[in-house]
């Protein structure tokens, strides 16, 4: 042998002597020694105790799973039992953290390359406290100390690859968020697949989800409100592979509202991303903004089913998607698409919704409109007083604010009495820093269209609203189906309204309310029983008065109101049926829910009324009062009075007149004459 061969002979064997005595060391090093210098510079790096208090072991043994050669590398297995991890020094409570016994592998080779790499951490009984104070200190924040700018950022990564666990208690107190829960997980005993709880379609989609291998129980509050829950979870929460789903199931209940979701959270170590079906449902819409933030409007019970899916680290902001939802809001059926994304300078809601059948009474509680029975049974703040009409439920403008949203709605049909024929209904909605926009809101009645362009600014006290409303196109014969005499009439109704005014709920809106409102019928008729059929038992009164048991044609009828601080009073108002001109004078004051009109007939040809004297109509809205005027009627032609006045209002209704299937629209005639301020032909005639 020659000499070099020697010389790297003795090295070679020199090196391995010193290798095996280097594994023999590590195999049979008592590790426990090192306990108190690994505790103090734990606790020294992370500014608060930490200790381990039992046994601390290193295992080396062959990873067969790993397969090749890489199988024959021994692997050192670390073992530490009662772990624990103080708070901070302004908690009172000592202890956050402590876990019966944590082991894990460290794969060696990786280290070569200055990586830290830990396929698998499994903690045995873990329990922790987590805490929030009022000032926003949370015991999960590490305080590292002072950072070296100078300093040169480590070459070494930690590779965590999964985490595993077993029972486990945690609590959680966050006095931001007035919240309080403990949440307490167990073994199964029995894993349950994935596709049990969600179905093997969408196990198939999901693709290699593990089965739910502990149950959970959580209690508390959140946000002040009751919170009981339970749930099931994955055994193995993968980090290293974002895209290995981790099932999880829940079935919980906040005050009112309860949500169940199954499917997957994936991505687990930056909160990434959900995938889950939702079933969500309670008594009001309203009621979810103080747990989600989301402002919904006032609503009847609801529920949905849908699909739920997150990004929470997109660059625009969280973003979150409810897709190819179904459910019920009150009687009425809900179908569409949401998405919410947490963007700046606010959130935005977006999306599309449908009702194929949408009753009408369920658009009550939007406006404060509904009893004070289904009120209460949605949360809803204030009652209706009983001797008020006109809701005045506030709207919550404080929440428009904290969010923006474009939305558009569309109920293809309309469900309500025969007595009121909505067909459809569409809306945009526009939320935009407490502006408030319908552009536009459509009704479709009686074969016409009621459009509404509805403007309500909550960023100023109290709330400025706007509405301007046309309606086209409203056939007699549709809008009163019931009643017989109506359906041969080729009549319409047409009308315009612009109003403005001021308050937080619609009785405040039109108690101080300016603008106008104009309207015209023509080729109609009128009886007892179409004020019957139309609930107006004050207007049943009157007709009987003028008209008694018959049916009598309407050749036109046509309205001009002036509305000047929650007063409204007629310029013209005004009937001209087959036997008669009937003129109506007065107020209706929102304001103080009162009405105060005279009603003038002018009899025409030679049919003589039994009524001499005027009729009034006074009092509440909520229950007015009819009778016949104390004093005589001093002229017979005192409702020509008005002629003087009503040159300006008949030519504005002038605007209105669409004659419908080329019929002649027997109103020109009437605000013709009443333009050029002249008493219509039929009772100039008998004077």
């Amino acid at each position: 042998m020659t000499r070099p061969t020697r010389i790297f002979t003795w090295i070679l064997a020199s090196l391995l002597a010193l290798l095996v005595i280097l594994v023999v060391v590590i195999a049979t090093f008592d590790w426990n020694r090192i306990k108190p210098l690994l505790n103090e510079k734990v606790s020294e790096a992370l500014h608060r105790p930490f200790a381990i208090n039992g046994n601390l072991a290193v295992h080396w043994q062959r990873e067969r799973d790993e397969g090749g050669w890489r199988a024959w590398v021994p692997w050192p297995r670390f073992v530490a039992e009662d772990l624990t991890l103080g708070n901070p020094d302004w908690l009172k409570a000592p202890q956050m953290v402590g876990l019966e016994r944590v082991e894990f592998r460290l794969s060696p080779l990786p280290l070569l390359v200055q990586t830290i790499s830990i396929p698998r951490i499994d903690l045995t009984h873990p329990t922790a406290d987590l805490t929030r104070l009022a000032d926003g200190r949370a015991n999960w924040n590490f305080d590292f100390g002072p950072k070296d700018e100078n300093a040169e950022p480590s070459k070494w990564v930690l590779d965590i690859g999964a985490i595993g666990f077993d029972q486990g208690n945690v609590s959680f107190d966050d006095q931001t968020l007035r919240t309080q829960m403990k949440v307490q997980i167990d073994p199964l005993g029995k894993p349950i697949p994935f596709s049990e709880i969600v179905g093997k379609a969408k196990a198939d989609e999901t693709g290699g989800a593990q089965d739910y291998a502990f149950g959970l129980k959580a209690q508390g509050r959140y946000k002040g409100q009751a919170v009981n829950a339970t749930g099931k979870i994955g055994g193995l929460l993968a980090l290293q592979d974002s895209r290995q789903p981790f099932p999880l199931q829940v079935d919980a209940r906040v005050g009112d509202t309860r949500a169940a979701v199954a499917g997957t959270l994936t991505d687990p170590r930056n909160l990434g991303a959900l995938d889950l079906r939702l079933k969500l449902s309670g008594s009001s819409l309203g009621n979810l903004y103080p747990l989600t933030g989301v402002t919904l409007p006032d609503t009847p019970a609801y529920s949905t089913d849908g699909h739920l899916t997150a990004n929470l680290h997109d660059a625009g902001g969280a973003r979150f998607r409810y897709e190819d939802f179904n459910g019920k809001i009150g009687d009425s059926d809900i179908h569409g698409d949401l998405a919410f994304v947490a963007s700046q300078p606010r959130p935005k809601l977006s999306g599309k919704l449908v009702s194929n059948q949408l009753l009408f009474k369920d658009l009550a509680p939007l406006i404060g409109a509904d009893s004070n029975a289904e009120q209460k049974a949605r949360g809803g703040a204030s009652k209706q007083p009983g001797d008020k009409v006109l809701p005045v439920e506030e709207f919550r403008t404080d929440r428009w604010r904290a969010m923006d949203a474009d939305v558009t709605f569309a109920g293809k049909r309309i469900v309500h009495s025969e007595q009121l024929p909505f067909k459809d209904l569409s809306a945009h909605v526009v939320l935009e820093d407490g502006l408030l926009r319908l552009t536009p809101l459509r009704f479709g009645v009686a074969g016409g269209n009621l459009d509404a362009n509805i403007r309500l600014d909550g960023r100023s006290v109290p709330m400025q609203g706007r509405a301007r409303l046309t309606a086209r196109g409203f056939k007699l014969k549709e809008l009163f189906p019931t009643f017989a005499p109506m359906q041969t009439s080729f009549g319409e109704l047409n009308g315009d309204a612009d109003i403005s005014g001021r308050g937080n709920s619609v009785a405040a809106l039109l108690g101080t309310s300016n603008g106008d409102l104009r309207l015209l019928i023509n080729d109609g008729a009128i009886s007892r029983s179409l004020m019957e059929i139309a609930g107006l038992n004050v207007g049943n009164y009157v007709v009987d008065k003028l008209f008694g048991d018959e049916d009598v044609k309407i050749n036109c009828a046509a309205a001009d109101v002036g509305i000047k601080d929650g007063l409204a009073s007629t310029r013209l108002f005004v009937f001209d049926t087959e036997n008669a001109i009937i003129y109506i004078n007065g107020t209706a004051n929102f304001a103080t829910e009162r009405l105060d009109l005279k009603v003038t007939p002018e009899s025409k040809g030679l049919r003589l009324f039994s009524l001499r004297s005027p009729l009034y109509v006074r009092g509440a809205f909520a229950k007015p009062s009819a009778g016949v005027q104390a004093v005589p009627l001093a002229l017979r032609g005192a409702g020509m009075v008005a002629l003087g006045v009503a040159v300006g209002p008949a030519a504005g209704l002038l605007a209105l007149i669409a004659p419908s299937g080329g019929e002649p629209n027997q109103c020109t005639p009437l605000l013709e004459r009443m333009k050029a301020g002249k008493a219509p032909a039929a009772v100039k005639s008998k004077k």
